[in-house]
């Protein structure tokens, strides 16, 4: 008859094992010393409070602090496109486009800014219009003329929403033929 074959179970994962237990009585140890840390450390947090709202904190919760950090975060507002118009000058007339994007102050002036793009863009072009080819080609001239049109836009934008939208206008290119 066929012979018949005895199987032998070997001992397996004898490192495995030992290699496991010994990660998770790490894990346990290192869960411990952060826990205890943080448990020692928690008494600091009540001084911090208290040191806040006598300095003006006046007990905000952290929601609340969240929400004024959000409302004072700088966002940008990228035009979505170029002004490009012609300049007069003596021997020929000169193209210029300029890139710009506006500084604005939280997520509600930003859709502010969003919404009001034509008006913004037409405040600006008033002033890109009335600039000269000597004006533009300083750079005291670009800078009176960003100042020029962060006037413009604000007026413009006070007029609709009554409240202060944009705080800087920027140019992010400046093209002068």
């Amino acid at each position: 008859m066929a012979e018949e074959e005895q199987l032998q179970l070997k001992p397996q994962g004898g490192k495995k094992k030992l290699i496991i237990i010994i990660a998770a009585a790490l894990i346990l140890l290192i869960g411990g010393g952060v826990g205890g840390w943080m448990m020692l450390s928690g008494g600091d947090e009540k001084k911090d409070d208290a040191k806040a709202e006598g300095e003006g904190g006046h007990g905000q919760s952290e929601e609340e602090k969240a929400a004024e950090q959000a409302a004072k975060m700088a966002l940008y507002v990228v035009l979505p496109r170029p002004f490009v118009f012609n300049v007069a000058a003596k021997p020929r007339y000169r193209l210029v486009q300029i890139k710009v994007a506006l500084l604005v102050r939280g997520a509600a002036n930003q859709a502010l800014a969003t919404l009001h793009t034509p008006l913004i863009e037409g405040a600006m072009f008033k002033v890109f219009a009335a600039a000269s080819s000597e004006q533009l080609a300083t750079v005291e001239g670009r800078n009176k003329l960003r100042s020029d049109a962060m006037a413009s836009v604000s007026q413009a934008l006070h007029e609709v929403t009554q409240q202060a939208v944009v705080e800087q206008v920027l140019f992010t290119g400046f093209v002068m033929q």
